[in-house]
């Protein structure tokens, strides 16, 4: 009987142990899940009329694994072809946007297309086309941006969204010819 009572005893000691055994490499491996979580960053840029325009929308920023996708979305404009691009400061208090500043070009390149062997500034998004309604949408993903980083060559922020009357046309030193400024705004916190 001593003996049937030793082994129950053994029995019921390696039952408790393998069950904190495995409850510790449950913790564990929680903790690792934890260690390995992706920071992401989100902030939404509100587009304001300018020019006496109609012209307005937001701007979403997400950086996730070292890149930022911008989407923008904008309303008001006229059917065809607009620029839209960062310049150097989150100001748009003045009624024609352009307290804002000239485009956003950290690295001291000329206008270009966004990519271009030729150069580009960090602030050259492009152009987007507005439908029949006025309506606008564009989308972009890079690793040159960041979002409160500190990098002075890559940190959006304090920099201002700019949506121009007219079309980029890539090689008009420094702005694109891009007429007017239809609408922005400043990229904070």
């Amino acid at each position: 009987m001593k003996k049937i009572s030793f082994l129950v005893m053994v029995f019921i000691m390696s039952l408790t142990s393998c069950k904190n055994v495995k409850k510790d490499t449950e913790t564990t491996d929680n903790d690792l899940v934890e260690n390995d979580m992706v920071t992401k960053k989100e902030l939404t840029v509100e587009l304001v009329p300018k020019s006496d325009s109609n012209v307005s929308g937001n701007v979403i920023f997400i950086e996730e694994d070292g890149k930022v996708s911008m989407t923008a979305t904008i309303s008001g404009l006229e059917p065809g072809e607009h620029a839209i691009h960062i310049h150097e400061s989150s100001d748009c208090s003045s009624p024609d946007g352009k307290s804002a500043g000239g485009h956003w070009n950290p690295t001291n390149q000329p206008h270009g297309k966004w990519g271009s062997e030729a150069g580009y500034h960090k602030g050259d998004i492009g152009n987007l086309t507005a439908d029949e309604n006025g309506n606008a949408s564009i989308s972009i993903s890079t690793d040159e941006w960041c979002i409160e980083c500190g990098d002075d060559t890559k940190d959006i922020i304090g920099r201002g969204i700019i949506v121009h009357a007219g079309v980029d046309d890539f090689t008009t030193q420094p702005t694109g010819d891009a007429g007017g400024r239809v609408s922005c705004g400043g990229i904070i916190e």
